[in-house]
């Protein structure tokens, strides 16, 4: 199988393409980085991460940070040109698309999303996983990182912060 084809980069794609749930991609693409590239900051995998997360803030309306994440996309997706994980993504025009939202951003633009241009094969795979997606309105995709449940978040600095203090 293509790692393109695997089930958490289809979910990518779906929620990238799809319902434009940015915080969503980020999770998913996040989980399969740690599956097969755990530590590796200028994995493609970090690059789609951080493409979905400047839109996340773009959406938001915070400019700065989305120009700057964006950025680093770019960066990590030039590093990276050739790599397997732009054999299933038209990678110049992935590449023109993300530097013309940097552009847009710059210029003080709204937000406007676009399209990931995947091969025939993984847009028929990414479509097949829309049509499976929940409805869900865009205040709740605009505020996603506030309205989820937060609890296992919470509990993990918790516990990190008693190990960290029964140490010293």
């Amino acid at each position: 199988m293509h790692p393109q084809h695997h089930t958490l980069f289809i979910d990518y794609c779906a929620y990238f393409n799809g319902n434009h749930d940015f915080f969503e991609c980020h999770e998913v693409l996040e989980e399969y980085w740690k599956e097969i590239a755990p530590g590796d900051k200028m994995h493609p995998l970090v690059g789609y991460v951080q493409l979905a997360t400047g839109f996340y803030h773009w959406r938001r309306g915070n400019h700065t940070g989305a120009k700057r994440i964006l950025t680093k996309a770019l960066v990590n997706f030039q590093h990276n040109k050739g790599h397997i994980f732009f054999h299933e993504v038209d990678y110049q025009q992935l590449i023109t698309q993300v530097a013309k939202t940097i552009s847009a951003i710059t210029m003080g633009q709204s937000f406007q999303a676009f399209q990931l241009p995947l091969s025939p094969s993984l847009q028929q795979l990414a479509i097949a996983r829309i049509q499976q997606l929940p409805s869900t309105n865009s205040n709740y995709l605009l505020h996603k990182h506030m309205l989820r449940d937060r609890s296992h978040i919470l509990a993990e600095r918790q516990e990190s912060k008693q190990r960290k203090s029964r140490r010293t």
